[in-house]
């Protein structure tokens, strides 16, 4: 009955997927189509419903509709454009200065949208127009865009370390916030080492020089909205409030600072509040809908069956947790990454926990893993957002992306065998 139960779940999640069914659908139908192999439709159908209401009664997860709503804000409020400024400041003098100006910009605007996509469509629209004036080539500067869209998943706040913490049953939001730092700045770093042997290949120009004076007005321009990064994630560490409570600091501080930049009127409030309200609803319908099917999972008992099956394999922390990045990277090219944690977390977390894997350090290998399945064909939802807003097609761009993948996969690996990395920053500050 057992393999019988998995064999449902398996084959009509899938089988859903593939006739184009809403993931959020099929989630919940395969949760409710495994649950009547073992039990009588009506309980069946009241207990997942149970499950998903139960799933969503959580304080943690009103987190992800404020920070949803403070990258909204963020996004059309004049703060990528001062972000690409102060990146400028930064790395724009060195050869190639706008690929880093690229990375750097994702890495500080995708941090405080907390979104992957918005990072790639607000950071790639401003500097898509700017690389080809300048004679950079259209596909080496979407792909650079593209894959450093996702740094900001790792580097907090961050939606997803969100979603981590309450798929994983309560692992905590501060110290997962502050994993991801060290492993979120490695990325970008590898990524832009890529971008260097690019631009010294390519000969590519360094940007015209600025007097102090200008670099101190770009800072000083651009510091209230890095500030915004001091205010969350100190707050939080402190303990002055929580990660959720922050959110709703953060959509204040950003709404507010819009208006200080006169970016932001009072008419475009009410058409935010809907593009959040849109993008909250289809985050809460996949978590609800996930931890049903989670409860089913372990009602027929396949994080054990999957536990037994890896441990059969090896009992090798190395082997298993190279199995399960394979597993991953597999899964995250042709599923998103909000479903995918929900699901694979109760499924992979005993297993690596029973190894000695700290909770913390694998949510970190498993949001990495997933995020490059964001900018991997066939699904990638990063990768078709950044090529549409470059006006690239992805097979132009893909010879261009494979140096850029072989540096995540790197970054992938040092990350998930070295735990020090990882939890360098939160043992630091004692969590």
């Amino acid at each position: 009955m057992e393999s019988l139960s998995v064999l449902i779940l398996v084959v009509s999640f899938l089988s859903l997927l593939l006739v184009g069914v809403p993931v959020a659908y099929s989630i919940g139908v395969s949760a409710v189509l495994t649950l009547i192999s073992t039990v009588a439709p009506l309980p069946a159908f009241t207990t997942i419903a149970q499950r998903m209401a139960t799933g969503l009664d959580s304080f943690s997860l009103l987190a992800i509709p404020m920070f949803v709503l403070a990258g909204q804000i963020m996004n059309k409020g004049g703060i990528a454009f001062r972000l690409i400024e102060f990146a400028k400041i930064l790395v724009g003098r060195l050869p190639g200065g706008l690929l880093f100006v690229n990375v750097i910009a994702n890495m500080l605007f995708g941090s405080i949208s907390g979104s992957a996509i918005a990072s790639a469509s607000a950071i790639g629209g401003f500097m898509g127009p700017m690389m080809k004036k300048e004679g950079y080539d259209e596909k080496l500067s979407a792909s650079v865009n593209i894959t450093s869209s996702v740094t900001g998943l790792l580097i907090p706040p961050s939606n997803v370390l969100i979603v981590y913490s309450l798929a994983s049953g309560g692992v905590s939001i501060g110290a997962l916030f502050m994993a991801g730092y060290l492993p979120g700045i490695m990325l970008g770093v590898g990524l832009m080492a890529v971008a260097g042997f690019y631009a010294k290949k390519n000969n590519y120009p360094v940007l015209p020089s600025i007097t102090l004076k200008q670099a101190m007005r770009v800072t000083l321009n651009a510091l209230p909205s890095l500030s915004l990064l001091v205010v969350i994630i100190g707050g939080i560490v402190s303990g002055i409030f929580t990660a959720t409570e922050a959110s709703a600091i953060a959509v204040v501080y950003a709404l507010a600072l819009t208006f200080i930049y006169k970016e932001l009127t009072p008419k475009q409030i009410p058409t935010i509040l809907l593009d959040a309200v849109k993008t909250t609803s289809i985050v809460v319908l996949l978590v609800g809908a996930s931890m049903g099917m989670s409860w089913v999972m372990s009602y027929v008992n396949i994080p054990q069956t999957v536990s037994d099956m890896l441990l059969s394999v090896s009992d090798n922390k190395i082997i298993v947790l190279l199995l399960i990045n394979f597993i991953l990277l597999f899964v995250g090219t042709f599923m998103d990454i909000t479903p995918a944690v929900l699901i694979f977390t109760p499924i992979f977390l005993p297993v690596v926990t029973a190894l000695g894997v700290d909770p913390v350090h694998f949510g970190i290998i498993l949001i990495l893993n997933l995020s490059i399945g964001l900018v991997t064909p066939p699904v990638g939802t990063v990768l078709f957002v950044g090529a549409s807003i470059a006006k690239v097609k992805i097979e132009d761009i893909f010879k261009s992306m494979l140096p850029l993948y072989f540096a995540m996969i790197i970054i992938l690996l040092i990350v998930t065998y070295s735990e020090d990395v990882v939890m360098f920053v939160p043992r630091l500050l004692g969590m």
